[in-house]
This record gives structure tokens, C-alpha cells and sequence, in this order.
């Protein structure tokens, strides 16, 4: 596959972007050298090499889920800075008009 000016037009159309001349032939060249690079990688001999599903040998290595301490809901509001009985009470986020 090779870019040309109609294939970066029609990039450029789907992206709706605009490009002088001079920034389609810069565009095209980079893409060209895109493609020439992903295309060496069909020249690399991988009939015995075993696909890669995890980057590393290791498993995850998962803990259990531990409570060490419990807060009360007086200690959570004891340094709120603004509070009623039961709750943390929060400036207004949603206006009912919007």
C-alpha cells in the first residue's frame, strides 16, 4: 500500500482537517515511512515462536482484602467542616434549571 494525495485528502476529510501543499507532501512522507516500517516486520521469521499473551512469566499476585481499622461515623465527622448529625454536608453540584 502506498499513500498518495487522495489518501491523506480523505484522511484529512474523515479528521476534518485542512492542509496547505507543502503540509500533505510532509504528511504523506511520514506515513509512507509508517507504513515501509510496518511492512518489515512481514520479513521476520516467526514460525516458532509461541504468541505472547503476558508480557511477564508472573502471575498476579493477589492479597486478601483485610479491614486492619474501622472508622465510626463520629470519627468521620469529627473534622468535617461542615456537618449536621448524620452527614458530611457539600456545596449544591447539580442546578434543577440546567
Amino acid at each position: 500500500m502506498k499513500i498518495d494525495e487522495k489518501m491523506v485528502d480523505g484522511l484529512a476529510h474523515l479528521a476534518r482537517l485542512q492542509f496547505s501543499n507543502d503540509e500533505k507532501s510532509e504528511i504523506m512522507s511520514d506515513l509512507n515511512r509508517m507504513l515501509n516500517f510496518v511492512n518489515k516486520l512481514n520479513e521476520v521469521d516467526t514460525d516458532h515462536v509461541k504468541p505472547l499473551i503476558y508480557v511477564n512469566e508472573h502471575a498476579n499476585f493477589v492479597r486478601e482484602d483485610v479491614v486492619h481499622s474501622e472508622i465510626t461515623q463520629r470519627d468521620a465527622l469529627k473534622n468535617a467542616p461542615k456537618k449536621d448529625s448524620d452527614y458530611f454536608k457539600v456545596p449544591k453540584v447539580v442546578d434543577k434549571n440546567a
